[in-house]
């Protein structure tokens, strides 16, 4: 499409991101009026995302391509970024973190985001990986002052490391099995040579699966998601919960399903127990949860389980299934975190499940909409999460896994009851204490988007499988 430009045209988003990041942070000092950063990361997200699909179908050599694939997650990278900046100008003047820094953070984690969904090359991949990871350990631990932030972001980031050195370990073993580190080198070596049945490769399956089972929450890999998302800001804790898993999903499509397809044997039989674990795991700790950020966290847990299966189909109806169900998660789950933060002041937390107690007789409009969001984790018509949890289930089935989808759909109905119980004390309680909202415009906005996508993709979500569909071509 744009053959007649350079291949640098390719980096042009993630260049935009990374250069504007820069910018707010050595402008932070500077600036006193903070809400021009919030103005500028709003701008900036708008820009990249007309430069993402003018960019689309170029690459820069074989490396790096911005082609359908990228897009979809590119996209999902930006509405996550879109979303989290609006929520987080109310919430960072009451927490301290209303500066340039935090939002360069957030734009420096979406480069690597994007790096990771545009790799093609496997030292690429682990450089995006990178990137997003350290910016990410960063906004864990902002809240300086508090030791669940610190505990947090240390357990993250040494958990972390662990997990980049599985991976850098599984890149030797590729490497030294087919002398590339390219997918599609790689794809066609494993398919010429007959390397299926060799150690050396399952070895490497199994690393992978370890490495990417961290970053995108599967038991037993999830150990730092409930500290971590209870000790972090609120704010990033809604970026962390969905961008750095869409990114994940994202390079474990081009590996799984690029990379090692012919191999598709042997990376099933580790995915399929990992994903049966983390169906029930991250369902049944959420039941006795009763900090609502925890409760969100194993909640994301069992998400990905349920997001796992479009990989394990490995076709592209089960991949675009994945890809659809991650764009409808970003939605539902910063929207609940939006009215957690809505509930935020100065001397109150607003973090346990009992500080929604009543809410719907203090404030009915916010308890209408914690409502719709946990209905949609819950996967409950006819909101957008059914008709994702549909799509995956479906794609599951119909590739040969009817236990697996069995399994799926009873973890479902336990993972419902902790969001029914919120609910509960919503609607079925006296209050205890009132409750003053800290709402803004820029929360009002987020939560309007997010309201919306929820009930628009649940009784017409065509548009949006169509999309998924056009953009996934990794898979047969």
């Amino acid at each position: 499409m744009w053959s007649s430009l350079p291949s640098f045209v390719a980096v042009y988003p993630e260049t935009i991101l990374v250069v504007v990041a820069s910018a707010l942070v050595l402008l932070d000092r500077v600036v006193k009026f903070k809400d021009v950063f919030t103005w500028i990361t709003l701008a900036t997200v708008a820009v990249t995302l007309g430069v993402v699909y003018w960019t689309v179908g170029t690459s820069f050599a074989f490396s790096y391509a911005a082609d359908s694939y990228a897009l979809f997650f590119k996209t999902i990278f930006l509405l996550v970024l879109l979303l989290a900046t609006l929520i987080s100008p109310g919430y960072g003047r009451v927490v301290g973190i209303h500066f340039g820094e935090y939002y360069g953070l957030m734009m420096y984690a979406v480069a690597g985001m994007m790096i990771m969904a545009s790799a093609k090359d496997l030292v690429l991949l682990y450089l995006g990986l990178e990137v997003m990871s350290l910016s990410v350990y960063v906004l864990a631990g902002l809240l300086y002052s508090d030791m669940r932030s610190l505990e947090g972001a240390m357990k993250y980031f040494l958990l972390g490391s662990f997990a980049s050195a599985f991976l850098l370990l599984a890149i030797t073993y590729i490497y030294g099995l087919t002398s590339s580190i390219n997918m599609e080198a790689i794809a066609n070596y494993l398919g010429t040579h007959g390397l299926l049945a060799n150690k050396a490769l399952l070895f490497s399956l199994a690393l992978f699966a370890i490495a990417f089972g961290f970053k995108v929450a599967l038991v037993p890999f999830h150990m730092w998601a409930p500290d971590v998302y209870e000790g972090a800001p609120t704010s990033v804790t809604a970026f962390m919960s969905v961008g750095p898993k869409a990114a994940g999903f994202a390079a474990m499509g081009r590996v799984f399903l690029l990379a090692l397809g012919t191999a598709k044997v042997g990376w099933t039989h580790f995915l399929i127990p990992l994903a049966v674990v983390t169906f029930f795991v991250g369902a049944s700790l959420a039941v006795v949860q009763t900090n609502i950020k925890r409760m969100l966290a194993y909640s994301s847990v069992a998400h990905a389980g349920y997001a796992v299966l479009g990989i394990i189909a490995g076709t592209k109806e089960g991949m675009s299934a994945t890809m659809m169900y991650l764009f409808i998660y970003a939605l539902m789950n910063i929207g609940a975190f939006g009215i957690i933060i809505l509930l935020r002041q100065k001397d109150f937390l607003g973090e346990s499940i009992y500080d929604f107690q009543g809410l719907s007789k203090t404030h009915p409009v916010a308890a209408l909409l914690m409502l719709v969001f946990l209905f949609s984790l819950a996967g409950i018509p006819p909101t957008a999460g059914f008709v994702g949890k549909f799509y995956v289930f479906r794609s599951a089935f119909e590739a040969g896994h009817p236990l697996l989808v069995i399994a799926a759909v009873l973890a479902s109905c336990i993972a419902a009851y902790p969001y029914l119980r919120v609910v509960m004390l919503m609607y079925m309680r006296p209050p205890e204490k009132e409750v003053t909202l800290n709402l803004t415009g820029y929360l009002f906005t987020s939560l309007a988007i997010s309201l919306t996508g929820v009930l628009l993709f649940g009784v017409w979500p065509e548009p949006l499988i169509h999309f998924a569909r056009l953009c996934c071509g990794l898979a047969p």
